[in-house]
């Protein structure tokens, strides 16, 4: 899930560059969205597989 962040990260700075405004909103926002998936995930394993072993 990480991956796809940084995928999405390094389209909407490309698109930036070229001007294309609204996509890279759109990556931008993606790629933020799955960046905190992605911590909250990572968090609730550290949790649990402390509780459980």
């Amino acid at each position: 899930m990480l991956k796809w962040a940084i995928v999405f990260l390094v389209i909407s700075i490309i698109a930036g560059l070229f001007g294309f405004r609204g996509v890279a909103k759109t990556s931008k926002t993606v790629a933020k969205v799955l960046f905190f998936i992605f911590i909250i995930i990572f968090v609730l394993i550290l949790l649990f597989g402390k509780i459980l072993f």
